[in-house]
Protein backbone atom coordinates (compact mmCIF):
# COMPACT_ATOMS: atom_id res chain seq x y z
CA UNK A 1 0.00 0.00 0.00
CA UNK A 2 3.20 2.37 0.87
CA UNK A 3 4.45 1.80 -2.30
CA UNK A 4 1.10 2.40 -4.31
CA UNK A 5 0.80 5.68 -2.85
CA UNK A 6 4.40 6.31 -3.38
CA UNK A 7 3.77 6.00 -7.18
CA UNK A 8 0.69 7.49 -7.08
CA UNK A 9 2.73 10.46 -5.34
CA UNK A 10 5.62 10.40 -7.82
CA UNK A 11 3.46 10.59 -11.21
CA UNK A 12 1.63 13.74 -9.56
CA UNK A 13 4.87 15.07 -9.36
CA UNK A 14 5.68 14.46 -12.95
CA UNK A 15 2.82 15.48 -14.04
CA UNK A 16 3.22 19.19 -12.32
CA UNK A 17 6.78 19.33 -13.48
CA UNK A 18 5.49 18.43 -17.15
CA UNK A 19 3.01 21.03 -17.03
CA UNK A 20 4.99 23.48 -16.29
CA UNK A 21 7.53 22.78 -18.78
CA UNK A 22 5.18 23.51 -21.29
CA UNK A 23 4.47 27.09 -22.70
CA UNK A 24 1.08 28.98 -22.08
CA UNK A 25 0.93 30.14 -25.65
CA UNK A 26 1.73 29.24 -28.90
CA UNK A 27 4.09 31.43 -30.96
CA UNK A 28 2.64 31.82 -35.10
CA UNK A 29 5.24 33.09 -37.44
CA UNK A 30 2.43 34.58 -39.99
CA UNK A 31 1.54 37.64 -41.74
CA UNK A 32 -2.06 38.31 -43.30
CA UNK A 33 -2.12 40.86 -46.02
CA UNK A 34 -5.65 43.51 -44.72
CA UNK A 35 -7.59 45.55 -47.21
CA UNK A 36 -9.59 48.43 -45.79
CA UNK A 37 -11.61 50.65 -48.35
CA UNK A 38 -13.99 53.77 -47.62
CA UNK A 39 -15.77 55.88 -50.22
CA UNK A 40 -14.66 59.49 -49.69
CA UNK A 41 -17.56 62.37 -51.70
CA UNK A 42 -15.74 65.26 -51.15
CA UNK A 43 -15.65 69.35 -52.42
CA UNK A 44 -12.95 70.55 -54.38
CA UNK A 45 -12.48 74.13 -54.81
CA UNK A 46 -10.22 75.47 -57.45
CA UNK A 47 -8.83 79.23 -57.09
CA UNK A 48 -10.42 82.14 -59.86
CA UNK A 49 -7.21 81.71 -61.54
CA UNK A 50 -6.22 78.14 -61.78
CA UNK A 51 -7.65 77.56 -65.29
CA UNK A 52 -5.82 80.59 -66.64
CA UNK A 53 -2.50 79.78 -65.61
CA UNK A 54 -1.96 75.79 -67.28
CA UNK A 55 1.50 75.91 -65.82
CA UNK A 56 1.39 77.53 -62.62
CA UNK A 57 1.50 75.01 -59.18
CA UNK A 58 -1.25 76.73 -56.53
CA UNK A 59 -0.96 75.37 -52.74
CA UNK A 60 -4.26 73.59 -51.28
CA UNK A 61 -5.55 73.27 -47.72
CA UNK A 62 -7.54 69.64 -46.81
CA UNK A 63 -9.89 70.60 -44.34
CA UNK A 64 -11.83 68.24 -42.17
CA UNK A 65 -15.23 68.81 -40.79
CA UNK A 66 -16.95 68.36 -37.66
CA UNK A 67 -19.27 65.59 -36.46
CA UNK A 68 -22.33 68.34 -37.10
CA UNK A 69 -21.36 68.16 -40.70
CA UNK A 70 -21.87 64.43 -41.55
CA UNK A 71 -22.87 64.06 -45.15
CA UNK A 72 -26.74 65.03 -45.67
CA UNK A 73 -27.32 67.74 -47.67
CA UNK A 74 -27.03 70.40 -45.60
CA UNK A 75 -27.47 73.98 -47.73
CA UNK A 76 -25.14 77.04 -47.76
CA UNK A 77 -26.56 78.53 -44.22
CA UNK A 78 -25.68 75.50 -42.75
CA UNK A 79 -22.57 74.59 -43.68
CA UNK A 80 -19.13 75.61 -41.77
CA UNK A 81 -16.39 77.60 -43.30
CA UNK A 82 -14.06 77.89 -45.59
CA UNK A 83 -16.76 75.60 -47.67
CA UNK A 84 -20.00 77.91 -46.52
CA UNK A 85 -17.86 80.83 -47.63
CA UNK A 86 -16.90 79.53 -51.25
CA UNK A 87 -20.64 79.09 -51.32
CA UNK A 88 -21.78 82.55 -50.65
CA UNK A 89 -18.72 83.90 -53.31
CA UNK A 90 -15.55 83.89 -50.83
CA UNK A 91 -12.55 83.39 -53.41
CA UNK A 92 -9.02 81.99 -51.71
CA UNK A 93 -5.80 81.77 -53.43
CA UNK A 94 -5.12 77.92 -53.14
CA UNK A 95 -7.46 74.63 -53.45
CA UNK A 96 -9.33 73.20 -50.88
CA UNK A 97 -10.34 70.01 -50.09
CA UNK A 98 -12.95 69.24 -48.07
CA UNK A 99 -14.10 65.39 -48.17
CA UNK A 100 -16.82 64.43 -46.52
CA UNK A 101 -17.42 61.86 -43.14
CA UNK A 102 -20.29 59.80 -43.79
CA UNK A 103 -20.83 58.50 -40.22
CA UNK A 104 -22.77 60.42 -37.45
CA UNK A 105 -20.44 58.46 -34.89
CA UNK A 106 -17.30 57.32 -36.01
CA UNK A 107 -13.89 58.74 -36.41
CA UNK A 108 -12.25 59.74 -39.51
CA UNK A 109 -10.34 57.54 -41.17
CA UNK A 110 -7.41 59.52 -41.68
CA UNK A 111 -5.57 56.35 -44.29
CA UNK A 112 -8.26 57.14 -46.60
CA UNK A 113 -7.81 60.67 -46.16
CA UNK A 114 -4.48 60.71 -46.88
CA UNK A 115 -4.78 58.23 -50.13
CA UNK A 116 -8.06 60.76 -51.38
CA UNK A 117 -4.90 63.72 -50.65
CA UNK A 118 -2.22 62.01 -52.19
CA UNK A 119 -4.78 61.27 -55.67
CA UNK A 120 -6.05 65.50 -55.72
CA UNK A 121 -2.58 66.62 -55.65
CA UNK A 122 -1.35 63.82 -58.10
CA UNK A 123 -4.12 65.04 -60.57
CA UNK A 124 -4.00 68.55 -60.22
CA UNK A 125 -1.33 70.87 -60.17
CA UNK A 126 -0.74 71.24 -56.79
CA UNK A 127 2.75 72.70 -55.28
CA UNK A 128 3.90 69.53 -53.33
CA UNK A 129 5.57 71.30 -51.04
CA UNK A 130 2.54 73.87 -49.78
CA UNK A 131 0.09 71.52 -48.60
CA UNK A 132 -1.75 73.31 -45.76
CA UNK A 133 -4.26 71.42 -43.06
CA UNK A 134 -7.35 72.73 -40.77
CA UNK A 135 -10.09 70.96 -39.35
CA UNK A 136 -12.96 71.56 -36.32
CA UNK A 137 -13.81 69.64 -33.81
CA UNK A 138 -14.00 66.28 -34.74
CA UNK A 139 -11.98 67.16 -37.74
CA UNK A 140 -9.85 69.27 -35.66
CA UNK A 141 -9.01 65.64 -34.15
CA UNK A 142 -8.17 64.10 -37.17
CA UNK A 143 -6.18 66.85 -38.19
CA UNK A 144 -4.06 66.43 -35.25
CA UNK A 145 -3.82 62.81 -36.00
CA UNK A 146 -2.60 63.42 -39.40
CA UNK A 147 -0.03 65.37 -38.18
CA UNK A 148 1.47 62.89 -36.13
CA UNK A 149 0.99 60.19 -39.05
CA UNK A 150 2.11 62.48 -41.47
CA UNK A 151 4.81 64.27 -40.47
CA UNK A 152 6.56 65.47 -43.58
CA UNK A 153 3.36 66.19 -45.46
CA UNK A 154 2.11 69.69 -44.40
CA UNK A 155 3.61 72.97 -44.57
CA UNK A 156 1.47 74.80 -42.17
CA UNK A 157 -2.09 73.60 -39.78
CA UNK A 158 -4.32 75.04 -38.10
CA UNK A 159 -6.22 73.36 -35.64
CA UNK A 160 -10.30 74.86 -34.02
CA UNK A 161 -11.23 73.14 -30.79
CA UNK A 162 -10.20 70.05 -31.48
CA UNK A 163 -9.17 66.85 -29.52
CA UNK A 164 -5.26 66.41 -29.51
CA UNK A 165 -2.91 63.68 -28.99
CA UNK A 166 -0.68 64.96 -26.21
CA UNK A 167 1.65 62.27 -25.48
CA UNK A 168 2.67 61.93 -29.49
CA UNK A 169 3.20 65.83 -29.74
CA UNK A 170 6.80 65.15 -30.00
CA UNK A 171 6.22 63.29 -33.30
CA UNK A 172 4.83 65.99 -35.19
CA UNK A 173 6.91 67.70 -37.47
CA UNK A 174 9.15 70.23 -35.37
CA UNK A 175 9.92 73.01 -38.51
CA UNK A 176 5.86 73.29 -38.79
CA UNK A 177 4.04 75.91 -38.00
CA UNK A 178 0.89 75.62 -36.30
CA UNK A 179 -2.20 77.66 -35.56
CA UNK A 180 -4.67 76.89 -32.52
CA UNK A 181 -8.32 78.31 -32.03
CA UNK A 182 -10.48 77.48 -29.00
CA UNK A 183 -13.38 79.26 -27.29
CA UNK A 184 -13.11 79.84 -23.72
CA UNK A 185 -16.38 78.62 -23.19
CA UNK A 186 -16.24 75.15 -25.03
CA UNK A 187 -18.77 72.85 -23.12
CA UNK A 188 -18.28 70.06 -25.58
CA UNK A 189 -14.24 69.77 -25.99
CA UNK A 190 -12.62 71.92 -23.14
CA UNK A 191 -10.37 74.77 -23.69
CA UNK A 192 -7.83 72.84 -21.73
CA UNK A 193 -7.39 70.27 -24.49
CA UNK A 194 -6.03 73.02 -26.70
CA UNK A 195 -3.99 74.69 -23.63
CA UNK A 196 -2.42 71.41 -22.86
CA UNK A 197 -1.11 70.81 -26.30
CA UNK A 198 -0.13 74.43 -27.14
CA UNK A 199 2.22 74.18 -23.84
CA UNK A 200 3.78 71.02 -24.62
CA UNK A 201 4.22 71.75 -28.16
CA UNK A 202 6.11 75.41 -26.99
CA UNK A 203 8.09 73.46 -24.06
CA UNK A 204 9.38 71.36 -26.88
CA UNK A 205 10.46 74.64 -28.86
CA UNK A 206 7.42 74.39 -31.45
CA UNK A 207 6.35 76.99 -33.74
CA UNK A 208 2.84 77.80 -31.94
CA UNK A 209 0.07 80.40 -32.60
CA UNK A 210 -2.60 80.04 -29.59
CA UNK A 211 -6.04 82.21 -30.28
CA UNK A 212 -8.50 81.89 -27.31
CA UNK A 213 -11.93 83.53 -27.81
CA UNK A 214 -13.34 84.94 -25.09
CA UNK A 215 -17.12 84.04 -24.45
CA UNK A 216 -17.46 81.90 -26.89
CA UNK A 217 -18.14 78.34 -27.34
CA UNK A 218 -17.51 75.37 -29.13
CA UNK A 219 -18.41 77.19 -32.50
CA UNK A 220 -15.44 78.97 -32.55
CA UNK A 221 -14.64 78.16 -36.10
CA UNK A 222 -16.95 81.41 -36.71
CA UNK A 223 -14.24 83.38 -35.97
CA UNK A 224 -11.47 81.42 -36.87
CA UNK A 225 -11.76 81.26 -40.64
CA UNK A 226 -13.24 84.56 -40.41
CA UNK A 227 -9.81 86.03 -39.95
CA UNK A 228 -8.18 87.02 -43.26
CA UNK A 229 -5.09 87.06 -41.32
CA UNK A 230 -4.85 82.91 -41.10
CA UNK A 231 -5.21 82.57 -44.64
CA UNK A 232 -2.15 85.05 -45.55
CA UNK A 233 -0.57 83.77 -42.50
CA UNK A 234 -0.80 79.98 -44.85
CA UNK A 235 0.26 81.15 -47.87
CA UNK A 236 3.53 81.87 -46.34
CA UNK A 237 4.27 78.59 -45.68
CA UNK A 238 6.60 76.22 -47.94
CA UNK A 239 8.07 73.01 -46.40
CA UNK A 240 11.43 74.99 -48.95
CA UNK A 241 11.52 77.51 -46.31
CA UNK A 242 11.77 75.46 -42.78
Amino acid sequence: MDLLKNNAFLFLILLVNSCASQPSYTLVDEELETSVTETLKYYLYYPPDYQLNSEKEFPILLFLHGGGEVEGGLDADERIPPPSLILRGKEFPFLILAPQNSFAKSWWNTRAVKQLLDSVVSNNRVDRHRIYLSGISRGGGAAWEMAVQYPETFAAMAVVCGMTPLPYASWINKKMPIWVFHGEDDAVIPVEESESMVNKLKGLGYDVKFTKYENVGHDAWTKAYATEELYDWFVLQSLDSQ
